[in-house]
């Protein structure tokens, strides 16, 4: 029997655009009363049910809008659904935005502590990473240097490097991967490959089809909100290029 390392049922996310109207249009408004809504919502997740079973590599794909980011950082914990559930196994870490969990007023070094501590490290277990997450992050004169110095290059580079080094059963990796330099790009692609070998969960966000296909077995296609197709990624992938 299939464990599942995630287990989304029935969620949706519902925003609330605020638009600027006309003078106009605001006093109409105010004087009917006040009645209408002069803001506009949408749903940025509309009802998505999925699992990913252990060890999976799920890439989510779509157009800019279609609410890839958004269910990545439901299935994180940094969002949560107006319905429905997400459930992980596991720990759960990766890359969701540049610099998320860093404070720009500590140095790296101390930031090390902080954001392994926020993935569900213990000080001791930092100890022990610490000179091989400084190591992979090649930014060891900087280390204690305050990250506000920082540019978004080193930020990833020491984003990532804490998070591989958490030992995550889940890993999460959003659109960030393009703002390192390429030679940090295929460090990094090397890493999650030998992630994905060693039975990790992974799940991609990334317009690049190429890396995609290279890391990824199972693609998801979104659009407005909804999981239009489940499929091997070269299939979602064909369907984008077609």
């Amino acid at each position: 029997m299939t464990t599942n390392s995630i287990e989304i049922c029935g969620i949706s996310k519902k925003f609330v655009l605020r638009h600027t109207r006309s003078l106009k249009e605001a006093f109409v408004w105010i004087m009917k009363g006040r009645k209408g809504d002069l803001s506009k919502k949408f749903y940025a997740l509309n009802d998505i049910t999925l699992d990913v079973a252990m060890g999976e590599s799920v890439a989510l794909l779509g157009l800019n809008g279609s609410g890839k980011s958004t269910l990545l950082k439901h299935i994180s914990g940094v969002m949560l659904p107006d319905t429905g559930t997400v459930s992980t196994r596991g720990r759960v870490a990766g890359l969701i935005e540049v610099g998320a969990g860093f404070h720009p007023d500590l140095s790296g070094r101390d930031n090390v502590y902080l954001n392994g501590a926020i993935l569900g490290m213990s000080k001791e277990q930092i100890d022990a990473a610490f000179d091989s997450i400084v190591a992979f992050s090649e930014i060891e004169e900087f280390i204690d240097t305050e990250v506000k110095f920082y540019s978004s290059g080193m930020y990833l580079r020491l984003a990532f490097s804490v998070a591989v080094h958490t030992d995550p059963d889940v890993f999460l990796i959003d659109e960030i991967l393009a703002v390192g330099d390429e030679p940090f790009q295929k460090k990094c692609l090397a890493k999650i490959k030998e992630l994905h070998a060693a039975g990790k969960t992974l799940i991609v966000v990334s317009h690049d089809l190429d890396v995609v296909a290279k890391v990824c077995d199972r693609g998801i296609l979104m659009e407005s909100g909804h999981a239009v197709m489940d499929a091997p990624v070269d299939e979602v992938i064909a369907r984008l290029r077609s």
